[in-house]
């Protein structure tokens, strides 16, 4: 969990610069010009548009193109891996723009020039400002896309626990499947945000492309859905870490002790104290320092447990499963009942749950059309780990594989397991104040600010505000934690309620909408980009009939998958709960326990 991170800090970058509201203001950087110390929304969008509905679909579209179009003449030698070394190890918060080129949609070859090119805005900054300022902030390339991909997707951690559920050859090919259909929906999101974002009117996040798909209320819900699942992942940050601690404690002879709930009260404190930081710029190399401490942590267990036998108590604990010898299978183990392979499931959908943040990174490319290469390439790079690290893991512990992977080495193995425990208790931290940070974000604006008027974050009551929530926040999250100390049920509920969506229903769900709109375009129809209006011939069922009937396969296709994934992610909810209360009833776990799971 806590190796899911990484990114969070795109996010927490544009955060950063939102909160700051000082860049770019009367410099030069390059050839990077911004006059008149316009406002902070001006860099960043106005705020306005992106909860604008009189913009028409149209609209999008043709600035879409033109900066596809712009984009193809601007290079990407000076940037990349280059550029993130830059942004995550410099002094300066924010990255230098000085290398991007200035290329504009006014002066490259683009469609015929309107009125609008010239004309300043009310704040009297003309169309070539405007996109300058946007591009400055965009500075991604493709291989930085990969780095970035990977860092925030992988998580083997939990993939040995979901082997050993399904067995050999289930195990194999559920991993198989789930990462073909997440590259699928990575792809579909791509094509949408390429269709749809431009500098005249930039994308942001998944909020904005729900928006622009299906309108206000699809925001909203996608936004309150995306703070839930941050939320969450602080609660599961909260559970394994607070193991870890307490398992740490302990020590190899089983001497000396603490609380399980206690050590869930310590890490909360940290999160108290460290979650009033609201820009997250000093943050974010940390971030992606955590991942490679993370592949430290992986490739130790994998060496250690075929040297020690497993962690025969903890299994026992969490999982009720007598101590013997050790049994693998090639097919579903014989024990495994349909709540056991669909939490299996989930928490595969789970290690795959990456495209919450596409959007927030394609949002940061100088060429957003290039995101498909980093994309495949990670999507290769992590399918092949997480096979590796979970047919391993399995081979050596079997039945008794626990989840974290590391927490399963036992007691005689103990300066491996508190290796593990604490590499992973400070990229948890890391990960717990990168997510509780954009979750409280996303929750402000969305809940508070849009449904009842709060004042903004960075206003003097906003940051008074800020004092008060960030300890609610962290509190919440540590009551379900501490009612919930069971990981694997509580990761397959976040996967099935969560992570499910955002990477199989939604990209689909959004893929069939923008193809009936955008099909149902005639050529007789005119655009007027100086107005934004169009000449529709018709509205309507009749329009979105003709739409959809455009790409018909494709689409039915897309709308089955995306209610395939709709009653999966029903059968997982289904089967965490029902799971956690059978845990529950077992009497080996219970809320606000002081028993370490782990132990």
């Amino acid at each position: 969990m806590a190796d899911k991170i990484s990114g969070a800090t795109i996010s927490a970058a544009a955060d950063a610069h939102q909160d700051k509201g000082e860049k770019m203001e009367d410099t030069k950087e390059g050839s990077v010009f911004v006059p008149h110390e316009p406002p902070t929304d001006f860099i960043h969008g106005n705020h306005s548009m992106y909860s604008d509905s009189s913009i028409t679909f149209e609209s999008y579209v043709y600035w879409a193109k033109r900066s596809r179009e712009v984009e193809k003449n601007i290079s990407t030698d000076d940037a990349g891996f280059a550029h993130w070394r830059k942004k995550f190890f410099s002094k300066r918060s924010d990255a230098t723009v000085q290398d991007a080129p200035v290329v504009t949609e006014s002066s490259a070859k683009t469609p015929s020039k309107t009125n609008s090119d010239s004309t300043a805005d009310d704040w009297g900054i003309t169309e070539t400002e405007w996109e300058q300022a946007q591009r400055a902030g965009r500075t991604a390339t493709w291989g930085s896309i990969f780095y970035l991909i990977t860092t925030d997707i992988f998580g083997p951690i939990n993939v040995p626990w979901a082997i050993s559920q399904m067995g050999y050859g289930p195990g194999a090919a559920l991993y198989t499947v789930f990462g073909a259909m997440a590259s699928y929906s990575g792809m579909q999101l791509w094509r949408i945000f390429v269709g749809l974002d431009s500098t005249r009117f930039p994308m942001r996040n998944y909020g904005d492309v729900a928006f622009r798909v299906y309108g206000n209320w699809a925001r909203i819900f996608v936004n309150i859905l995306q703070s839930f699942q941050f939320f969450l992942n602080v609660s599961l940050l909260i559970v394994s870490n607070g193991q870890g601690l307490a398992q740490m404690v302990v020590g190899a002879n089983g001497q000396g002790f603490l609380c399980f709930i206690a050590a869930e009260v310590i890490f909360m404190v940290i999160g108290f104290v460290f979650g009033q930081i609201r820009t997250l710029q000093r943050l974010s190399y940390l971030a992606n320092i955590a991942i490679w401490l993370n592949v430290i942590v992986i490739i130790m267990t994998m060496a250690v447990v075929r040297q020690y036998p497993p962690n025969y108590a903890a299994s026992l604990t969490s999982y009720d499963t007598p101590k013997g010898p050790v049994k693998t299978s090639g097919y579903w183990p014989e024990n495994s009942t349909l709540k056991d392979k669909i939490n299996a499931m989930m928490n595969a959908i789970f290690a795959y749950g990456g495209a919450t943040l596409f959007n927030e990174l394609m949002a940061e490319m100088r060429r957003p059309y290039d995101f498909w290469k980093g994309f495949i390439i990670a999507e290769i790079f992590i399918y092949s780990c997480y096979l590796l690290s979970g047919m391993v893991v399995y081979s050596a512990q079997g039945q008794f594989t626990f989840n974290p992977a590391y927490q399963g080495i036992p007691n005689s193995a103990y300066k491996f397991q508190t290796l593990g425990n604490a590499i992973s208790f400070i990229t948890g931290v890391i990960a717990a104040l990168l997510y509780g940070n954009i979750g409280i974000k996303v929750f402000y604006n969305v809940v508070l600010r849009d449904v009842f008027h709060f004042p903004d974050l960075n206003s003097r009551t906003g940051k008074l505000l800020w004092i008060g929530l960030a300890p609610a926040y962290w509190a919440v999250a540590w009551v379900i934690a501490a009612a919930i100390p069971q990981i694997s049920n509580l990761t397959s509920f976040v996967g099935a309620a969560c992570i499910l969506q955002f990477s199989f229903t939604f990209p689909p769900m959004l893929l069939v909408g923008f193809n009936i709109q955008n099909d149902a375009i005639l050529p007789e129809e005119e655009f007027n980009p100086a107005t934004g209006q169009a000449q529709r011939l018709d509205s309507g069922i009749k329009r979105w009939i003709r739409g959809y009937k455009k790409k018909f396969v494709w689409n039915t296709f897309d709308v089955i998958y995306a209610l395939g994934a709709l009653a999966a992610a029903g059968l997982g909810i289904w089967a965490s709960v029902t799971s956690m209360h059978k845990a529950f009833g077992a009497g080996k776990l219970t809320p606000f326990t002081c028993a370490n799971p782990a132990a």
